[in-house]
């Protein structure tokens, strides 16, 4: 059995082989090497349980290891010496290309319809959102819509669809995606970070939206969680369908490179310039998580401040999913660094802009800064109480009678 399961034969004499599949929405990327005992899965090195070998021309691979992390399931019936490999959508998978109910962090609303949905952005990427909607919807009338981002390596399952779930019942129709290269969504490789490319997955969410008959495609606003207020803002600066912005707890990514003074600049460069060569020579962008692939029982006594913050969400099971294990391809910082987001904020007006950070959010300086370099209409709002996860998913917290005003009285 061991030996039926450990190895696949593949038509190939290589000294290294790439391996990828794509299981609907969800592309991976796979590199195993003769006689070495590691694999790459999407960037991060695992362990197999059989090296790759060469025998009779024919290059052997491990069956179960390979299978099980492009997300399906393998059977071993020992009486019919036969093994059945199968798509997964298992809650227990991270790799299944639908994880289930079980990995969204917040509960449906028995009053609310959510679909999944996939389109294309303008550079041909497949992009995965969850639309929802009141169950009660009447689709030969006309509604008001939101398309909505998550927080900088966040996925539609978390802040998004909290925030989506309560709008749905206030009668928006909703739409939280997943960024290019990121979640369900198509690109590769993987956990890439581009500012140009994560505000068009706005825009490529509007596109969207507006095909459906029962979307009024002149009442389109964007709401940005964390980093995707930035990117919402950006997209809002040259898309003018976007009719309305809101962003909570927002953090401008691009504003980092911004703050660095010459000197910074150098040393930072000069990292990524030395990574740039290591990806180069390795094949692979090099991706560092930042959260375990399953959930803590509590903060590491180590981290502090930001880092424990973040952890709290992501790490722990309060926010943890499996494809938002934090950070980005460590060279996305050239873009980051290297293109401002934010440098025609004003150019939005006459449209509006609602800015929510909370009085004792570690983000709040990133939205008063954006609001005062915005031009009117605009709104500062300052949650009492509020930290910057807060504003990720407490319903209690975060100010959804503010949201629903401000949408409905400048989606009109």
């Amino acid at each position: 059995m061991k030996k039926i399961l450990a190895f696949l034969t593949v038509c190939s004499i290589c000294a290294g082989m790439f391996i990828a599949v794509s299981a609907a929405t969800k592309s991976r990327k796979m590199t195993v090497q003769i006689g070495n005992n590691t694999a790459t899965v999407d960037g991060e090195q695992k362990e197999l349980d059989s090296e790759p070998v060469i025998i009779n021309d024919r290059t052997m691979v491990p069956l179960r290891f390979i299978s099980e992390n492009f997300g399906f399931d393998v059977d071993w019936n020992g009486e019919s010496e036969m093994v059945t490999i199968t798509g997964s959508e298992n809650k227990n998978n991270p790799n299944a290309a639908h994880l289930g109910e079980d990995y969204y962090i917040f509960e449906l609303s028995e009053n609310v319809t959510r679909t999944a949905v996939t389109y294309k952005n303008r550079y041909g990427i497949e992009l995965s959102g969850d639309l929802y909607a009141s169950k009660d919807l009447d689709t030969s009338a006309k509604y008001p819509a939101i398309v909505i981002g998550p927080p900088y390596g966040g996925v539609k399952e978390q802040g998004p669809g909290v925030y989506a779930n309560q709008l749905a019942q206030r009668g928006f129709v909703v739409l939280a995606f997943d960024p290019s290269y990121n979640g369900e969504s198509g690109g590769e490789p993987r956990h890439i970070s581009s500012p140009d490319i994560f505000a068009e997955d706005f825009s490529a969410g509007v596109d969207y939206l507006g095909t459906l008959s029962y979307i009024d495609r002149e009442k389109i606003g964007a709401l940005g969680i964390c980093g995707s207020g930035g990117f919402a803002l950006s997209a809002a600066q040259a898309d003018a369908r976007i009719k309305a912005v809101c962003t909570s707890a927002m953090y401008d990514i691009s504003g980092f490179g911004a703050a660095m003074d010459k000197e910074q600049w150098q040393a930072a460069i000069e990292v990524l310039a030395t990574q740039r060569w290591a990806d180069v020579d390795s094949g692979e962008m090099q991706y560092i998580p930042s959260f375990p692939t399953e959930p803590d029982d509590k903060v590491p006594s180590d981290l502090t401040g930001s880092a424990a913050e973040f952890y709290e969400f992501y790490g722990l099971k309060r926010g943890h999913h499996p494809r938002a294990l934090g950070g980005f391809t460590t060279t996305s910082n050239m873009a980051m660094n290297n293109f401002q987001s934010l440098n025609h904020i004003d150019m939005i007006s006459p449209r509006p802009i609602l800015f929510i950070t909370g009085d004792i959010a570690h983000s709040k300086m990133f939205s008063e800064t954006a609001y005062a370099n915005a031009a009117e209409p605009k709104e500062l709002y300052v949650v009492e109480g509020a930290m910057h996860i807060d504003l990720y998913d407490d319903v209690t917290k975060i100010p959804f009678d503010k949201i629903e005003t401000f949408f409905k009285t400048n989606l009109k």
